[in-house]
């Protein structure tokens, strides 16, 4: 018998201004650790207004921690200290592991109306993996597969599984699920998730009934689930696009410090002081 989530915590996300100047709202961040562990950060960066975003995310540091990308409109160039260098279009997702750290940038260019839309997720990386080797995984539109669930449901599944079909993000230590799903009017979509993972959804377009004992949730609602092994959700007379969220968590001590995420102030220094010495990278380009 499945045990359906309830939802335990319901807010919208705020405005607030990142990098150089981009206009964005942040769903979750820095004050709600550990609630979403291992999940630090969403930010929703969609803007009709060049002026919000174009002056980007020039040159900053990450450590022990992962950035999933998730483009809707425009693209975003990025380059790194590594060498590696890339543009990220509509649909594209890219799953970047900073691990030991790296020096990147990411500068959003908005499409020929001026539109720019996206997605970036922050995910901790346990103790054991902080210090890894930086390492990306890109994924392209046309590489990202499509899911028909019961219900009615398409599902754009970048990591995790839906009716069979598995995403292309893998080998992640968290073990996360990346779905944007859309539902129409009228419909459920159901979805098992493992009991001890984390889940949260993020609305995106229109509105649903995440729990059918709450109101609808429209567009900038996270959405918290309590423990189960199923999420349930509806929709009334309009439908609902969101993407949905899940991953093992660490339950470790967070130090987190701007673009650096670690287990203690000590590491944390350690960090900034082989920022300020240069020699924060620790791997060269394979």
């Amino acid at each position: 018998m499945a045990d359906t989530r309830r939802v335990e915590k319901v807010w919208k996300s705020k405005p607030t201004i990142e990098g150089a100047g981009v206009h964005l709202r942040r769903a979750f961040g820095f004050d709600e650790v550990p609630q979403l562990d291992p999940f630090l950060l969403l930010d929703d960066f969609r803007s009709n207004e060049p002026t919000e975003y174009q002056r980007g995310f020039p040159w900053h540091p990450h450590r022990g921690m992962e950035t999933i990308t998730y483009v809707l409109a425009g693209e975003v160039e990025h380059g790194d200290s590594l060498g590696n260098r890339g543009v990220i279009g509509a649909g594209d997702v890219q799953w970047m592991t900073a691990g030991s750290g790296i020096i990147h940038q990411e500068m959003p260019k908005g499409d020929s109306q001026g539109r720019m839309g996206g997605f970036q997720l922050w995910a901790n990386l346990p103790a054991s993996h902080k210090m890894m080797a930086p390492r990306y995984q890109e994924v392209k539109r046309d590489d990202i597969p499509v899911a028909e669930a019961a219900g009615g449901a398409r599902v754009r599944v970048i990591s995790g599984e839906v009716a069979g079909v598995r995403g292309p993000v893998g080998e992640i230590v968290t073990d996360p699920t990346y779905l944007d799903v859309s539902l129409p009017a009228g419909r459920t979509f159901a979805h098992a998730v493992k009991p001890t993972h984390t889940v949260f959804a993020y609305v995106i377009e229109g509105a649903g009934r995440f729990d059918p004992e709450r109101g609808p949730c429209g567009n900038h609602t996270l959405v918290v689930y309590g423990p189960g092994d199923t999420v349930a959700v509806s929709t009334e007379e309009q439908p609902v696009r969101f993407l949905m969220v899940a991953g093992r968590p660490l339950e470790e001590p967070v130090a987190w410090q701007g673009p650096v995420v670690m287990n203690t102030q000590a590491e944390l220094r350690v960090a900034f002081r082989e920022y300020e010495q240069g020699t924060f990278v620790k791997h060269a380009r394979r």
